[in-house]
């Protein structure tokens, strides 16, 4: 029988991450060495997003102030333009939905085909210089399409639009992404940090982002959840669905509980197709 495995990160090791980071360690380097010291692998990539990102404050027993709005429709069912949708999950903060019936299995069949003839290694933007860089924090697949570059793609754009209550001209290009046995996305926000160098540009253009909609291209055999460490929420992936979510606080400022990821693909692969929409119409 093996030894139990610590799943508590001590100060030592906190401060350890912390100079690691510092010194410019990779994330995915750092894990493997928590896990070689015996450590549980969700404690450490818990304690991993501490160091990379800091901690969520705690909640406040006060009542926040109601100065951001969802843009997410109240409802079960939302209408999607050419289809209604179901609402099967709604977490309040950060604002996340499960979305049933998004995409028909043709659809993502066809989406699937199309993303494969141009399938690239997934980047990562640079917190310095706000370039797309390869990371071994993604290790996916990823082909990019243009705002209304084909029909489906058009189709598509207009559906995500009307279900994230933005125009179109707020959306960037949809990314279709293949994670095969063994990649993920390990845990990262999808918004611009402010105080990063790198991210003025992307700022200037079109302004922050909002929002996400992940799209579902296939069941996944084992493994590839999409997960929020920091509320403990994991959604399996499911053929034709996908999830929403923002990155706001109540009070309208940007919400470290929305950090999340892509966990590892044990068996067979993932495929999904991503929209981010921005504050202002982006040039996509």
């Amino acid at each position: 029988m093996g030894s139990r495995l610590h799943t508590k990160v001590t100060a030592d090791w906190h401060r350890w991450l912390a100079e690691a980071v510092a010194a410019g360690y990779a994330a995915p380097d750092l894990l493997t060495t928590m896990k070689e010291n015996g450590f549980d692998e969700r404690a450490s990539r818990d304690a991993i997003a501490d160091a990379l990102f800091g901690s969520p404050s705690p909640p406040s027993n006060a009542p926040e102030p109601s100065t951001f709005r969802s843009h997410l429709r109240a409802g079960h069912v939302l209408d999607a333009g050419d289809r209604q949708v179901r609402v099967l999950v709604r977490v309040a903060r950060p604002t996340i939905a499960v979305l049933d019936g998004v995409l028909d299995p043709s659809e993502c069949e066809a989406l699937r085909a199309l993303a494969t003839t141009r399938l690239a290694r997934s980047q990562v933007v640079n917190p310095g210089t706000g370039v797309g860089v390869v990371q071994d924090i993604r290790t996916s697949e990823g082909a990019n399409f243009g705002r209304g570059e084909t029909p489906l793609i058009a189709r598509i754009d207009a559906r995500a639009a009307a279900i994230m209550n933005l125009d179109q001209e707020h959306g960037e290009g949809l990314q279709a992404m293949r994670y095969g046995p063994a990649a993920e996305y390990l845990p990262h926000f999808d918004y611009f940090p402010p105080d990063d160098p790198g991210s003025q540009a992307h700022l200037r253009n079109g302004g922050q982002r909002v929002s996400t909609l992940i799209m579902y291209l296939n069941d996944v055999d084992a493994g590839g959840e999409t997960i929020f460490p920091r509320i403990d929420f994991s959604y399996v992936p499911r053929q034709g669905q996908a999830l929403y979510f923002e990155y706001n606080a109540p009070d309208g400022s940007l919400d470290l509980l929305s950090l999340h990821g892509g966990a590892p693909v044990l068996s067979g692969e993932k495929w999904i197709l991503t929209k981010w929409m921005r504050e202002r119409p982006f040039p996509g």
